[in-house]
């Protein structure tokens, strides 16, 4: 029986300040055409902790409510290429939201996220699964074929009884909400550290 045995990603708060603050001026970027060169980010950015590669997700909440969110689970980009990326694509390629207009931008918060690599969580049945998870620490996975979906752990806050965070997560990946009570799902784990721009 494998559990995820990596540890968590350690940024500093002022680290994640920089990410969002990355993730911000992207997306400003491309809606305004507004780039204001920022000292502290600049400066902040050649931390070689943020030359790192790492999955990592940007989501956006405009009045407590979710606007977008896109991540990659694979480190195959820096954590700042990555945050880059997946701000865009949050603000104007999340399908279940039109893109971001120039007069939400500053009603949105950012949240940006930094994965550790999921890893295989073996598992028996239901019971043995649920027995396994870490109610608001771990990411899940899972995979049936064709379908797949992801939650990052601070869904947990939303739905923290295991039996209903896997059902949501089932119906998400379009499959039976009780999917999850047998051994056919491939799921994976991970961590993440999150940090949010409150303002």
């Amino acid at each position: 029986m494998k559990k995820n045995k990596n540890s968590k990603q350690h940024l500093t708060k002022k680290l994640g300040e920089a990410l969002i603050v990355l993730a911000r001026n992207s997306i400003s970027e491309r809606i305004a055409k507004n780039y204001q060169v920022d000292e502290f980010l600049d400066k902040t950015l050649e931390d070689k902790r943020l030359k790192v590669k790492s999955g990592t997700f940007v989501t956006l909440y405009k009045k407590g409510s979710l606007r977008g969110c896109i991540g990659s689970l694979t480190s195959s980009e820096t954590i700042i290429e990555s945050v880059k990326r997946n701000a865009l694509n949050a603000a104007f390629h999340d399908y279940r939201f039109d893109p971001l207009k120039p007069e939400e931008l500053d009603q949105v918060e950012i949240e940006v996220s930094i994965l550790t690599e999921p890893e295989v969580l073996e598992y028996e049945d239901g019971a043995d699964l649920i027995s396994k998870l870490k109610p608001g620490e771990d990411g899940v996975i899972i995979r049936h074929g064709a379908a797949r979906a992801i939650f990052l752990p601070q869904v947990w806050e939303q739905l923290p009884g295991p039996e209903e965070f896997l059902s949501h997560l089932c119906l998400k990946a379009g499959l039976l909400a009780d999917m999850w009570q047998t051994s056919e799902l491939e799921v994976l784990i991970y961590q993440a550290q999150y940090f949010e721009e409150k303002k």
